[in-house]
């Protein structure tokens, strides 16, 4: 007599090609069979064979892209899938992205395909200063991003360098919250490590009595041993006229130390050291001075004629 006709009616096109399923999640250490590294270096899932064969019937996009959701604490991420080799009703994730999600071994999370759009912009933020030890972090994180398909605004991420975990903050991601990173052309920007501190400079003003300082301070006061003062003695028993007892030094006759105060930049001015002129020795009146190739020569043979 009445006629009902409550589900036959016309299902939106975005719900029928949307794959939502409940699943336990593990963490990659759990996994049977040989080891599954390389998961935990990446932002992707392992999934059982019966989601592959439900997504093959939906007309999804690809590539396949999820989002995570944990019911209990309200927080979600974003993941592509490596394998569909888990077993049923069971997926494997790993270590970083179930602490972003506060899931334990065993708890229950949500599993959404999405779209996502392409990337365009993404900032990091280090989550320790020994993040700046690498020498080419650009390059550092191009390599590791390799291994994920998405990410999300305010995640902690992990990236292994060098048998090293290094985590870093998504602080920022254009064009929206949630974006690709599969082929894409993306600028990426570093934001100050949790915890740096910029080194303290302390500048010390110039003290005008180092600018007059004494030449005399840079001399030595002791000037008791003299070396290579000493009287020597000939075979012959000839006396060389060398004082044994020379005269001190006056300190004040010696410069030393002396900076230029009259120094330009971009003028070099070559300072060479003014030397006393050599004693001259007096000689007597009488004498005449030397004059070289001044003497007359004498010859054996008298010149003449032959008789």
């Amino acid at each position: 007599m009445f006629a009902f006709n409550m589900f036959d009616q016309a299902i939106p096109q975005a719900f029928r090609n949307r794959f939502s399923t409940q699943y336990r999640c593990y963490s990659v250490s759990m996994f049977a069979g040989s080891d599954r590294s390389d998961v935990e270096k990446g932002g992707k899932i392992i999934m059982p064979p019966s989601a592959l064969d439900q997504l093959s019937r939906l007309n999804i996009t690809y590539p396949m892209l999820f989002k995570l959701i944990n019911r209990k604490t309200d927080r979600m991420t974003h993941c592509g899938v490596l394998e569909f080799v888990a077993e049923e009703g069971i997926c494997y994730l790993p270590h970083w992205m179930m602490q972003n999600l506060l899931l334990e071994e065993g708890g229950l999370v949500q599993v959404e395909s999405v779209n996502l759009m392409v990337a365009t912009y993404s900032k990091f933020q280090p989550q320790a200063p020994d993040f700046l030890d690498i020498t080419n972090p650009k390059a550092v994180l191009e390599n590791a991003l390799r291994n994920f398909a998405c990410l999300t605004t305010g995640d902690v991420i992990a990236i292994n360098y060098n048998e090293k975990i290094y985590e870093l903050r998504v602080m920022e991601t254009k064009p929206d919250k949630a974006v690709s990173i599969i082929e894409c052309d993306m600028n990426v920007d570093f934001d100050a490590p949790l915890g740096y501190k910029e080194p303290e400079r302390h500048y010390q003003p110039e003290d005008s009595s180092d600018l007059e300082a004494d030449p005399t301070a840079f001399v030595p006061i002791d000037l008791g041993f003299r070396p290579f003062t000493g009287a020597g003695n000939r075979l012959d028993g000839k006396k060389k006229g060398v004082d044994p007892n020379p005269a001190l030094i006056n300190p004040e006759d010696i410069k030393r130390g002396i900076p230029n105060y009259e120094f330009k930049i971009g003028k070099i001015t070559f300072i060479r050291n003014s030397r006393p002129h050599p004693k001259q020795i007096e000689e007597d009146s009488g004498t005449s001075r030397f004059i070289a190739f001044s003497g007359e020569g004498q010859s054996l043979r008298k010149k003449g004629r032959k008789p």
